[in-house]
């Protein structure tokens, strides 16, 4: 456990990164490439929807595009879409679900400039495969000081915050729901994690592809029959979101637009640590495809945070809204299982407990490819195996900790990595343009169906 003052400290630092000029950058970020883009989330919500499952699958890469695809979407549908998406609401007010999809919208468009680059700049050589933001930083915006600070930023985001936040989250519902102590949960999911991360992204891409379409599922059934059970409640539910989402006073009283202005920064916070869009994250897993159609892997991102932003994370709002959990002084996981044994006592509880395995076991081993990514970029392949152990390791310290500690830091470390990240994405939208204008007449050949 960490003493008072440096947990304090931890806070205080994150919500200075976290202020209203990084979710100013964020929000203004998204609608000047969603204005550049021309609506691509709107225009092509259509070809996104088909190039989930795409047939085009030629070209440089280690990954299928539909592997590719399902790290991603296993990456980024974590526990932050149940235990972050919970503590926004618990944090921020009701207000924070309405930021959250503000968010959502805007962040397809970031999320689409992060893949479509993230191919345009990727490194093929021989059976090795190297693709995220330090590529385009250096090879594209020609920064190679800025490319190498975002590797080793976005490195140690990736080894301290992922392998202590998701098992954090698992073993807090584990230890609510079945008594099991959070040591032997840590260790467990320790074990489990090195087994697919010391196989590499190959390995990983395998156990996504299976693990990610069985999460999502389970979870929306689970979450519409606790809705459905308390649908009386809808519209009242709806009605404090937007209320509180701008509220001029804080719950309890306060001063004028503290209510807002924490709906905004715990929304916007967990919204992309729930998407991930703005991280850079997407460029590493969307290089990975073995496709020439940057494009495709752009709308499949897109659609990624449509599912995240407006599917998963809407769900985990409304049950614990709707259920009227939010108010129970639980947090994290903790508080989603209690919603859904609203609905399904005792085993409302142990869907959430198998459903935030699942989110956090595959966010685990998705992100252990990005940070080896990032740290191989910064320090070569001599780092790759001690990289490895070391992060399933940790999995045993995080499933320990404090939540709201836990969570502070990941805030605070992957804040970092957003603003260099970002300069890329500004600085390159024209390619990222360029790239989308010419790409129909290939795009709808690629995302066709096959007769």
């Amino acid at each position: 456990m960490l003493p008072e003052p440096i947990r304090n400290a931890i806070d205080v630092a994150s919500n200075f990164v976290w202020g209203p000029w990084t979710m100013a950058l964020l929000l203004g970020t998204g609608v000047f490439l969603t204005i550049r883009l021309r609506f691509v989330q709107v225009a092509r919500f259509r070809e996104g929807l088909r190039a989930m499952v795409p047939a085009q699958a030629s070209g440089a890469g280690t990954l299928s595009p539909f592997q590719a695809f399902m790290t991603a979407l296993a990456a980024s549908i974590g526990t932050g879409n149940i235990a972050g998406v919970a503590t926004a609401i618990v944090s921020g007010g009701p207000g924070a679900l309405f930021w959250i999809w503000v968010y959502g919208f805007f962040a397809t468009a970031i999320k689409f400039c992060e893949a479509v680059l993230g191919i345009q700049y990727r490194k093929v050589q021989g059976d090795r495969l190297s693709a995220g933001p330090m590529h385009y930083l250096k090879d594209g915006l020609g920064s190679p000081k800025l490319a190498w600070l975002y590797a080793v930023i976005a490195g140690v985001a990736a080894l301290t915050t992922t392998p202590f936040t998701q098992p954090n989250s698992m073993a807090v519902v584990l230890q609510s729901q079945f008594s099991i102590p959070p040591l032997a949960s840590g260790a467990v999911i320790a074990v489990l994690t090195w087994l697919v991360v010391i196989g590499g992204v190959k390995s990983i891409g395998r156990a996504a592809e299976r693990l990610a379409p069985l999460k999502v599922g389970l979870y929306l059934a689970g979450g519409l029959i606790v809705i459905l059970t308390h649908a009386a409640q809808l519209p009242a539910v709806f009605a404090l979101i937007f209320r509180e989402a701008f509220s001029l006073e804080a719950a309890g009283g306060g001063a004028a637009g503290v209510g807002m202005m924490a709906a905004m920064r715990y929304g916007i916070a967990r919204g992309i640590y729930a998407n991930e869009a703005g991280y850079g994250t997407a460029a590493v897993a969307y290089g990975t495809a073995r496709t020439d159609a940057p494009v495709q892997q752009g709308l499949q991102a897109v659609m990624e945070v449509f599912i995240v932003s407006c599917v998963t994370s809407t769900i985990s709002a409304l049950v614990i809204l709707a259920s009227g959990a939010w108010t129970s002084g639980l947090t994290s996981t903790a508080v989603v299982a209690q919603a859904f044994n609203t609905a399904m006592p005792t085993v409302g509880g142990w869907i959430v407990a198998f459903c935030a395995f699942l989110f956090g076991y595959t966010t685990l081993i998705g992100w252990a490819y990005y940070g080896e990514q990032f740290l191989e970029y910064a320090f070569g392949l001599r780092v790759t195996q001690p990289y490895r152990w070391l992060y399933c390791g940790l999995v045993v310290f995080g499933a320990m900790g404090k939540v709201e500690t836990i969570w502070a830091w990941g805030d605070l470390m992957n804040g970092l990595q957003v603003f260099p990240n970002l300069v890329g994405l500004i600085g390159l939208s024209g390619v990222a343009t360029s790239v989308l204008r010419q790409s129909r007449p290939k795009q709808e050949e690629a995302t066709a169906p096959v007769a």
